[in-house]
């Protein structure tokens, strides 16, 4: 059998966000359309990502991972990267703006998301805990800090440091879980910063390319 010319790509056969765009193949599907790459997906059940096949791939067995050739990655931070160092778009030429917007990849992934990890932790799977009353506002205020620390940042500025870049789209996809919550709209800068993320033609390519995905599966076909 003939290996993909394109890279390939694991996604949820039913993704349990619905359609929304929080999978986290999402990022790595705007990575490849920011750098103008096609890119193949695989479709794994649950079932199936605990099988030795996929661990093979996923060590945790999750998604997304990525192969091209005999390259194989997972995690989607690091599957970003990649994309992101092999191809121009969404890092910076500047040897000192480059390491910042690295910088800030590292920060989205782990500053900004663990409480809001947390958060989605507590309102799905812990309401019903002797605990959630107390626990809930506590995490609320942890992101509320990380927000107001970024907002400060950001100021007035369409991005993180100049240009969009790796940065900016893994930052946005973080942020983009807390829309349901309310938390994101107290800080206005930074829900403009989400829409302008969300505007992109790239984000709105691979979250079409998402959702088509998710209504095929709904629909049976």
């Amino acid at each position: 059998m003939t290996a993909p010319l394109h890279p390939v790509i694991t996604v949820f056969e039913r993704s349990p966000d619905r359609g929304k765009g929080l999978a986290r193949d999402m990022r790595v599907r705007w990575a490849l359309e920011e750098t103008g790459q096609a890119y193949e997906v695989r479709l794994v059940s649950f079932s199936a990502m605990k099988e030795p096949a996929h661990r093979a791939l996923h060590p945790f067995g999750q998604i997304p991972t990525y192969e091209q050739g005999t390259l194989a990655l997972f995690e989607s931070g690091a599957i970003v990267y990649h994309i992101a160092a092999s191809h121009a778009g969404l890092l910076p030429d500047d040897a000192q703006a480059r390491a910042r917007a690295i910088t800030w990849m590292f920060a989205a992934l782990n500053t900004v998301e663990p409480p809001v990890l947390d958060l989605q932790t507590i309102r799905f799977q812990e309401r019903d805990r002797s605990w959630y009353a107390e626990r809930l506002p506590l995490v609320e205020e942890r992101i509320r800090q990380r927000l107001s620390d970024l907002a400060d940042r950001l100021g007035s500025a369409d991005w993180l440091d100049g240009a969009f870049s790796a940065g900016d789209l893994l930052m946005v996809s973080v942020l983009l879980r807390l829309k349901a919550s309310g938390l994101l709209d107290e800080f206005s800068n930074l829900a403009a910063y989400v829409a302008r993320g969300e505007a992109r033609p790239a984000y709105r390519r691979a979250f079409a390319a998402q959702l088509a995905l998710f209504n095929r599966g709904e629909s049976g076909a």
